[in-house]
Formats: C-alpha cells, sequence, structure tokens
C-alpha cells in the first residue's frame, strides 16, 4: 500500500515526518560527520525557516504529540519484574513492595 501526501509519496517513518513539518528531519537534527561550516549553514537556515514561520513549532509539538498518542499502547506496554519475596517463591509485584505492603529498599 502506498500513503502519498499532498501528492508526495511517503516511504519511510522520515518521509512521513518531512512532510508533516515541510522541512528535512535532517536540518533540524544535522547528520553524522558534518564540518563546521555545514552545521553553521544548516542552523542560518533553520533560523531563516523560523523567522519565516512562526508556528513550526507548534506543528512540531502536534506531530510529536499525535505520534505519541497513535503509538502509546506500545510505548507504555510494561512489563513487571519478578521478584523472590521468600525462599523459592516468585511473585509478580512491583519492585519495593512487600506482601504487607510495606517498602523495602531495592
Amino acid at each position: 500500500m502506498r500513503a502519498y501526501i499532498g501528492g508526495h509519496q511517503a516511504v519511510t517513518a522520515e518521509d512521513f515526518v518531512e512532510l508533516a513539518l515541510g522541512t528535512p528531519v535532517e536540518l533540524w537534527l544535522g547528520v553524522e560527520g558534518e564540518s563546521e561550516m555545514e552545521r553553521m549553514a544548516r542552523e542560518d537556515a533553520a533560523r531563516d525557516i523560523l523567522a519565516d514561520e512562526p508556528d513550526l513549532p507548534d506543528r512540531v509539538s502536534r506531530v510529536a504529540a499525535q505520534a505519541i498518542e497513535a503509538h502509546a499502547p506500545e510505548l507504555f506496554n510494561i512489563t513487571p519484574l519478578l521478584r523472590p519475596l521468600s525462599r523459592g517463591a516468585v511473585h509478580a509485584l512491583p519492585l519495593g513492595i512487600t506482601r504487607r505492603g510495606k517498602g523495602v529498599a531495592a
């Protein structure tokens, strides 16, 4: 299945982010091994974009919030650790909680 946003095909997660923001992710995060001159040019371009589009930080926040909301079940899928409470017995209780409900050092 192909996904198109505004006539552009989005193949990777980075494509979706770039199309949602209207700018390449590398502009904001940089690339590994960039020179000092490349970094300065990238930061100048980013400042120009922010000056032209003052609502961009709000758009970025919305995109991030939507991504977190869409993937929250996977992000917050927590499995309790098993902790022995007595010799030979293992119970699934949160760390630091004993059978009587009193805290113990983890």
